[in-house]
């Protein structure tokens, strides 16, 4: 299903989730093992796209998709985008797009109401440095501790408790922009594989698994607020010793290569915002 975002900006709440760091087969063998039931649930089709990622790290990424540049399909094709900043001149806009004339579509989504929420996350969401503040404070409110961090071997509990306290929180007549940066899947993953000593593919399938545990509470509790433009993708991926290469910020499809899905999903009694 082609989602045209002019329908619902103002009618939907948006859910905008990012998987640090997580590669597409990665999120593809979870999904298949059955290690992921929520995410399933979700996905259309039960399945993720491959795409190609707008930046090799986290900074870069979020900028990218920050301005409207989601990650792409993997094949020659470039769809309209969902969201856009007003440029003078734009290929990819079309019909499906929402153009906000505003630097970024944080600040668009603000101007049109919607009350803006994010939840880091690793280091670039952490507000502990100027560097570490861009990206939260494009947003009217931002949170992060170091529970939330990718140290924190419960971090996606905790990221989830704050989604929910924002969900319950909201005001009734105005639409929410909710944004997590799910940090579990970022290095240090071996600790989610027993008896793993270093990050591999395998223990960060594990990650995966894990924060679908905490995810699955959030997307139980969306339906009640109204209904939902819900967009799931990574950041970027990350190499685990392929062709010499570990971690990201390189060029490799290892990095380049993410999961992406973008639904609608209906309030539980059909309720928009």
């Amino acid at each position: 299903m082609v989602i045209n975002a002019n329908d619902v900006i103002g009618t939907h709440h948006i859910l905008f989730i990012t998987f640090d760091s997580l590669r597409h087969d990665v999120a593809r063998a979870a999904l298949h093992a059955g290690q992921t039931p929520h995410l399933a649930a979700l996905l259309p089709g039960g399945k993720w796209e491959e795409r190609r990622t707008q930046g090799s790290f986290t900074l870069p990424a979020h900028m990218a998709f920050f301005a409207g540049f989601l990650p792409v399909p993997s094949g020659p094709d470039r769809p309209h985008r969902l969201f856009a900043c007003q440029t003078p001149r734009g290929t990819t806009i079309g019909a499906r797009t929402h153009v906000f004339d505003a630097p970024d579509i944080v600040t668009g989504l603000a101007a049109a109401g919607y009350r803006t929420v994010c939840i880091g996350g690793v280091g670039f969401f952490s507000q502990q440095t100027p560097l570490g503040s861009v990206l939260p404070a494009l947003f009217q409110e931002s949170h992060w501790n170091p529970d939330t961090g990718p140290d924190s071997p419960d971090s996606t509990r905790h990221q989830t408790d704050l989604a929910l306290k924002a969900l319950h929180s909201r005001d009734p007549a105005q639409p929410l922009f909710l944004f997590l940066n799910i940090s579990a899947t970022h290095t240090p993953t071996h600790g989610y594989l027993p008896g793993a000593t270093a990050d591999s593919w395998e223990s960060q399938c594990a990650a995966l698994a894990y924060a679908d545990t905490h995810l699955g509470r959030l997307f139980h509790a969306l339906p009640d607020a109204g209904s939902w433009l819900v967009v799931l993708c990574a950041d970027h991926g990350d190499a685990f010793g392929e062709d010499g290469h570990h971690g990201h910020g390189i060029t490799h499809p290892t990095v380049w290569n993410v999961p992406y899905a973008e639904l609608l999903l209906p309030g539980r009694a059909g309720d928009t915002v």
